[in-house]
């Protein structure tokens, strides 16, 4: 009698050598930001070293948007990005969520103008999920902290 010892899913295909995920890793964080890294930058001291870009349309900036964001939705980054953006200064975009890919879009079309640039991850609706400040067309506002994105007791997700 033979056994069959199935593999689960998850090891289906084996995970890549230590050295060849540590090299993907370390790609990703050139390319990605996630909201608390950006939040905990720009509540700093001083000038914290990059814009961040809003791509979504007028609508959506006034519906809700990072405050100190530059509003450049997509489709006008190839005539406004020289006249908005510094190309000395690293941009970081945001759209919606993790659901649109409206950042990536930018950060493409912003990179192929020589723009250094990273998306950040969770877009405007993680940055109101997790209870940071956000501006709308009326004024301030905030959200209370979401407990399954964010910790309730604690400014450090210990991540």
């Amino acid at each position: 009698m033979t056994t069959i010892t199935a593999v689960n899913p998850v090891l289906r295909v084996a995970p890549a050598a230590p050295a060849a995920a540590a090299a993907y890793f370390r790609a990703s964080l050139a390319f990605h930001a996630d909201v608390s890294d950006v939040a905990a930058a720009l509540a700093g001291e001083g000038d914290p070293g990059f814009v961040v870009v809003d791509s979504r349309s007028t609508a959506s900036w006034d519906q809700g948007h990072l405050p100190g964001a530059i509003h450049l939705p997509t489709a006008l980054i190839p005539e406004q990005a020289e006249q908005l953006l510094d190309r000395n200064v690293p941009v970081v975009t945001y759209c919606w969520g993790p659901g649109c890919n409206g950042a990536t879009r930018a950060a493409l079309a912003l990179a192929e103008l020589g723009y250094q640039v990273k998306e950040m991850l969770g877009g405007f609706e993680y940055w109101a999920r997790e209870g940071f400040a956000y501006e709308t067309w009326e004024g301030a506002s905030r959200r209370a902290a979401d407990p399954l994105t964010a910790p309730v007791d604690s400014e450090d997700c210990g991540c």
